[in-house]
């Protein structure tokens, strides 16, 4: 019954492809100044060091995720190995409430950060910023870590599991509920509701629009460039994604976390041997790429690199895709069957280590191997200055992209239709229509996305994404005490005995 709707959803924006294609720039004419007004707003610049300035909202990020590792005492250090175990399933239990295991959680929320941002976006970033860009992106992804831990933790400890098993957790339940218990509680709902705005307008774009476009974008250069079929007929290509993503989120969330545990490997363990073998193939180059990126860390050139060029095109593209900060992780993460909830703050630790210290790196690695680290900054460069660096050692990599690249935005657009959906659901109530008419609506910018620019939305998007850590980033500062009498109360009993592996 569901799937009916669906298919009659995308039939509909299939048959108003060619007139939304002629009103495309009269869209933008129309609501881009205001739509642009915002995004400027959110990354409206300030003054930083020599000179440089910075988007305020980066800065909002990275004090942050500095405060909690101080706080928290390196937990992204000292927590590494138990969180392995964690999500390796030694602690896991059967009858622990919730939807997904700590892998499938995991993969989940990796799905929707690792993406686009790792080939196109890192690409860009060193386009811009040169080899100590690299050096700057472990770095954030180092700090990101802790970030996190806490709003991962957040989203188990104040989630809601409904009668029928399923979960609702994540910003806004910890949010509303945690300012609650302080006697908070008007402030606590205000600041969900802005978030849940913020999360359903980003899962339309950032977390849709744009994946499907730069997808296509990929597959265009493959089949033909500017000539091939798809080029001037994205709406294909849109439809045949938007029907995949339809059958996949008409399961929900134990669906998305069949298919996310089952492609996040196979799509990361892909890029990351061809990364590898690019590096092993050039072994003798790797010293010197290495020393590039600790010297132009430190340089004159890394102030911009490694500031501006990374963090306003990582964090705007996505290019560290791992949100820390932004909230949208503890959504998927809250869906986990655990009865401790730090336990799955300590898993969700491996998503910036994994997304941004090792994929990232080995992208940024190969650009620099492989020598198209540009002499002066450059933008406009992305996935294809990513796929020139790996062509240029393996010859018929760039197909091997273009599928990665496919996968990465699929999954991707999964995990944001879940996010988007849980935002909606606190907005507007739960129950079949609500899903209903939130999915079919995530399946109409699927296809736009593809036969669109649409420009001015996917920007105000993008502000969207990042807005949702202003709310977000409030309440970990205020609740982050919880989470250390959490995590205090989780290691007594470890050390105890009175928590035992399961396996």
């Amino acid at each position: 019954m569901k799937l009916k709707y669906y298919f009659a959803a995308v039939l509909i924006i299939f048959a108003g492809t060619a007139w939304a294609e002629a009103i495309d720039d009269k869209i933008n004419n129309a609501v881009g100044p205001y739509l642009n007004g915002f995004t400027s707003i959110i990354f409206s610049q300030i003054p930083f060091f020599g000179g440089v300035t910075v988007p305020w909202v980066v800065i909002w990020l990275v004090v942050a995720a500095t405060f909690f590792t101080v706080y928290f005492k390196f937990i992204n250090l000292r927590s590494f190995g138990h969180g392995l175990a964690l999500m390796r399933g030694k602690y896991d239990y059967s009858n622990a409430p919730g939807e997904l295991t700590h892998f499938q959680a995991l993969s989940t929320a990796l799905s929707g950060t690792v993406g686009l941002g790792n080939i196109a976006g890192v690409a860009a970033a060193v386009g811009i910023g040169g080899a100590g860009a690299t050096f700057w992106m472990i770095v954030c992804g180092f700090l990101g870590m802790s970030t996190k831990f806490v709003e991962c933790t957040l989203g188990v400890k104040y989630r809601d599991v409904l009668p029928n098993g399923h979960v609702h957790g994540g910003p806004m339940r910890y949010l509303t509920k945690g300012f609650a218990e302080k006697g908070m509680a008007g402030v606590g709902k205000v600041l969900a509701v802005v978030f849940a705005i913020c999360c359903v307008a980003g899962s339309f774009g950032g977390g849709n629009m744009f994946q499907v476009n730069q997808a296509l974008e990929q597959v265009v250069a493959v089949t033909g460039g500017e000539g091939s079929f798809l080029a001037d007929n994205g709406w294909v290509f849109g439809l045949v994604v938007a029907v995949l993503v339809g059958i996949t989120i008409i399961g929900g969330i134990k669906s998305i976390g069949r298919v996310t545990s089952r492609l996040v490997p196979f799509m990361g363990i892909i890029y990351v041997a061809a990364g590898l073998v690019v590096i092993l193939m050039n072994l003798n180059h790797v010293p010197a790429a290495f020393g590039a990126i600790i010297d132009g860390a430190f340089s004159a050139q890394s102030a911009f690199g490694g500031l501006v060029g990374v963090l306003i095109v990582g964090f705007q593209r996505a290019a560290f895709s791992n949100e820390a900060g932004i909230g949208s992780a503890s959504i998927a993460h809250s869906a986990v069957k655990t009865d401790h909830p730090v336990t799955e703050g300590l898993v969700a630790l491996y998503e910036p280590f994994i997304d941004t210290v090792v994929v990232c790196t080995i992208t940024a690695l190969v650009i620099g191997i492989a020598g198209f680290i540009p002499e002066t900054p450059t933008s406009g460069q992305g996935i294809a200055l990513t796929s020139a660096a790996f062509g240029s050692a393996i010859s018929w990599f760039p197909y091997v992209l273009t599928l990665a690249a496919v996968l990465f935005a699929f999954s991707t657009m999964l995990a944001w239709s879940y996010y988007g959906l849980r935002a909606f659901n606190f907005l507007f109530g739960h129950g079949k229509a609500v899903d209903m008419t939130y999915n079919i609506m995530f399946l109409v910018f699927v296809v736009l996305g593809s036969s669109m620019s649409l420009s001015a939305v996917i920007n105000f998007s993008d502000a969207m994404i990042f807005a949702m850590s202003i709310p977000n980033l409030i309440g970990l500062y205020f609740l982050a005490p919880v989470v250390k009498r959490e995590l205090s109360n989780y290691m007594a009993k470890i050390k105890s005995g009175e928590i035992k592996p399961s396996s």
